[in-house]
């Protein structure tokens, strides 16, 4: 999948999402709010790792590693459309960054 269709799709989704707040809540989600939820999923995603390796258990896990690891990917490009940051010039550019720095 090119970075330009995740974009896209990932804002139909948090739109969608945007939807089903403003029904529960009586409005959206804010860009804090959408950031603790990344965080929680990147926290998960920690966990799921040292399950992985053998060192957190592993019974009970609602939640696929590779699952865990897409939706923090689709959180971070709902936080980059949030924030107006084009997600692929931001990849680009960080790792033209880091590719300079370890040349």
């Amino acid at each position: 999948m090119e970075i330009n269709e995740l974009t896209e799709r990932a804002h139909k989704i948090r739109t969608a999402y945007h939807n089903l707040e403003i029904k529960q809540d009586g409005k959206p989600w804010s860009a804090e709010q959408d950031a603790l939820a990344f965080l929680t999923d990147a926290g998960l995603v920690g966990r799921l790792v040292m399950a992985q390796q053998g060192s957190w258990p592993s019974e009970n896990t609602e939640f696929s590693l590779d699952y865990k690891i897409a939706e923090s990917i689709w959180w971070l490009s709902a936080l980059a459309d949030a924030n107006e940051i084009d997600l692929e010039a931001a990849l680009t550019d960080f790792l033209r960054s880091r590719e300079q720095h370890l040349d």
